[in-house]
């Protein structure tokens, strides 16, 4: 067994295990749960089951776990039950990895294929015949979301784009795109970069690889391990003392937690950008508090926000809502919605898409309620579930902070 794997296996999965008073509060709040008899509940798969694995695996609903991590979030005890259930998932599927899930992992991959032959891939990726055919044969729901593919990678624009409007005043500052924002939600990085240029930084945007987190969630931890490894060698070599900033909140989740708490990677260089990192809207609102914002220009307009749930693991509330908050005439409506079930590729699946979309659709249905113009949300997949199951347009919060200091 490798290091990953035997560390998902027996050591941190056993550290809060005996802290579990089984009083239920985690099944009360497991979206899962609530739609489908098919998952028995993160209690009952989490620290219950725990005790009887010993290597072996007990009960396979556990596979149902979306890991949207609301049972740790809720637990009084301090239970890491999605933490605990991602690493049991990892040891059971070991020996007999879908082949399906090795492919839907590769997201850099996905993007490096598509970005030259975008309009046929749109195409294709709209097309039901051929979305029939790739369900049945790779297993991905032919009415699953899928990335937007586009013509023009960051990278790219950066290559092409004009000198900078503002001067550098603030000095160097990293960014971090992520495999989404370097080639699906390209938009996205380019008004982060401006936004961030505009306060006068000097933005940094250094080669860099995958995090890893959707070879995570399918239990591929060797692999996943070294991806977030090399990134990290890819971020610190832009400079070893600066901030690094990412408008990827699920990237940033995986830097800054999943990677060391569910698969043990305790390594200097992990620890040093953990440190330095920063969500896009985290580090706005610490420019707020130190009065470091420019004032905003009026924005008439009513929107949803949902926070995602990578972004409630990483234990720093909703920024993205203070921030907005800032802007005159905008109302923003937070969903209250505990998770919009697509789970990084788990709502892509076949077998999970029916339940992803039950667990979505009060969420889908209070953004259709709130607005038929604009939703906003802080991750790429959350975002193109939401629009898909609302048919709302569904963007970064960035975007509306760009409009608000005249860039857009």
């Amino acid at each position: 067994m490798s290091d990953s794997l035997d560390f998902a296996g027996h050591e941190f999965a056993r550290a809060s295990l005996d802290h579990c008073v089984k009083c239920t509060i985690c099944e009360t709040v497991c979206p899962v749960s609530a739609v489908t008899p098919l998952f028995t509940g993160p209690k009952f798969v989490g620290p219950q089951a725990e005790r009887f694995r010993n290597g072996e695996s007990v009960d396979h609903s556990l596979d149902y776990c979306s890991s949207c991590g609301a049972c740790t979030l809720a637990c009084p005890q301090g239970v890491q039950i999605a933490e605990l259930n991602s690493q049991a998932r990892a040891v059971m599927k070991a020996d007999h990895m879908p082949v399906r899930d090795r492919l839907i992992s590769q997201t850099t991959l996905m993007g490096t294929m598509m970005t030259p032959v975008a309009p046929i891939a749109r195409a294709a990726l709209n097309n039901k015949p051929i979305r029939t055919i790739v369900e049945k044969v790779v297993g991905v729901h032919r009415d699953a979301p899928m990335p937007p593919a586009q013509s023009q990678t960051i990278n790219g624009w950066l290559k092409k784009r004009g000198p900078r409007r503002t001067p550098a005043t603030k000095g160097p500052i990293v960014f971090f795109h992520g495999c989404a924002g370097g080639f699906f939600e390209v938009e996205t990085s380019k008004r982060s970069i401006e936004v961030l240029e505009h306060l006068g930084y000097e933005v940094i945007v250094p080669k860099q690889g995958c995090c890893g987190l959707a070879q995570q969630s399918n239990g591929l931890f060797d692999q996943a391990s070294a991806a977030v490894l090399k990134l990290c060698d890819d971020l610190r070599a832009a400079g070893g003392e600066l901030t690094i900033v990412s408008s990827s909140g699920s990237c940033t989740g995986m830097l800054k937690h999943e990677a060391h708490e569910i698969m043990g990677v305790d390594d200097a260089r992990l620890k040093d950008v953990a440190t330095r990192i920063r969500d896009m809207m985290e580090f706005l609102l610490e420019l707020a508090d130190a009065g470091e914002l420019p004032e905003f220009s009026p924005i008439d307009m009513k929107v949803p926000y949902h926070a995602p749930c990578q972004l409630k693991s990483q234990g720093m509330g909703m920024p993205a809502l203070d921030v907005l908050r800032l802007i005159p005439g905008l109302t923003v409506v937070e969903s209250g919605a505990t998770c919009c079930g697509i789970a990084g590729t788990y709502g892509l699946k076949k077998e999970k898409y029916e339940i992803a979309q039950a667990v979505g659709k009060p969420l889908f249905d209070m953004v259709r309620e709130t607005s038929n113009e604009l939703a906003l949300c802080d991750t790429e997949t959350c975002r193109w579930q939401i629009r898909k199951g609302s048919g709302v347009p569904t963007e970064h919060p960035v975007f509306l902070v760009h409009q608000a200091l005249g860039l857009s």
